[in-house]
């Protein structure tokens, strides 16, 4: 394993897709540990898509992730595809398939976020209804994740935040919906204030098709609006990049 240091970003360099599943199961036992012991509970969101799919495997079979306490922690997701929960394109479904039906957790700390209301916005203000209720916070207030996992896409979004997407500059809501141009499938995803309020975030990046957008993003002057990732340069003290050397191999 190689730590870099650029300008503050903090990447760690794994050899391939499974070492980089491997680290990233160890720092969600660490970060748990370190959140039950601080307030008896851990609160993280997960994302979607292929690269974190390793981690959640691996996360379903190691011995020591089994022995956390799951009753103290509560899942969310950090953005997901408006289709049903066993949908193969649903977030959620990629969870339970991987993990979710081999750990002890406890069905009501799993926050999935809603896909079956006929209006998305309605389901966005449920979401954010529970997201509300689980941290016990006011109609103003923003939670505060002990860990979330986000990916990064080639074109620089993270979570459901797209380049040129209202989403990307919603401060009010905690969850809001987003409309994909050129396709029916609506989304809805935690906006930028609730990933900034983070106290930790793990960023997975993988594969040689990412490493010209993992060097541009981490190279260059920030850009909300064309790499929406860039609303996290504010806490970049708080992110560890966790790329496998095909990323990583242009920076």
């Amino acid at each position: 394993m190689e730590t870099m240091a650029r300008n503050k970003p903090n990447v760690v360099v794994e050899a391939n897709p499974q070492s980089l599943a491997k680290r990233t199961v160890q720092l969600f036992i660490e970060e748990s540990q370190k959140a039950i012991s601080e307030h008896d509970n851990f609160y993280v969101a997960i994302s979607g898509g292929h690269t974190p799919q390793y981690f959640y495997e691996l996360l379903g079979n190691d011995e020591k992730a089994m022995q956390l306490p799951w009753n103290k922690i509560h899942l969310f997701w950090v953005d997901e595809r408006y289709v049903p929960a066993n949908s193969k394109w649903s977030n959620y479904k990629l969870a339970a398939d991987t993990f979710l039906n081999k750990v002890p957790i406890p069905q009501q700390n799993i926050h999935k976020i809603p896909t079956e209301f006929s209006d998305f916005k309605e389901a966005a203000s449920s979401y954010e209804a529970t997201i509300r209720s689980v941290f016990r916070i006011g109609e103003k207030g923003v939670p505060q994740f002990d860990l979330i996992v986000l990916g990064m896409g080639a074109d620089g979004h993270t979570g459901s935040l797209f380049p040129n997407s209202y989403a990307q500059f919603d401060t009010e809501d905690l969850a809001c919906v987003v409309y994909v141009l050129g396709t029916e499938l609506a989304r809805i995803t935690l906006t930028h204030p609730v990933l900034c309020a983070a106290k930790h975030i793990a960023v997975l990046v993988s594969g040689k098709e990412k490493a010209q957008i993992l060097k541009t993003v981490l190279t260059s002057e920030p850009d909300e609006v064309r790499y929406p990732i860039h609303f996290l340069w504010p806490i970049l003290d708080r992110i560890t990049w966790l790329v496998d050397s095909d990323a990583a191999k242009l920076i």
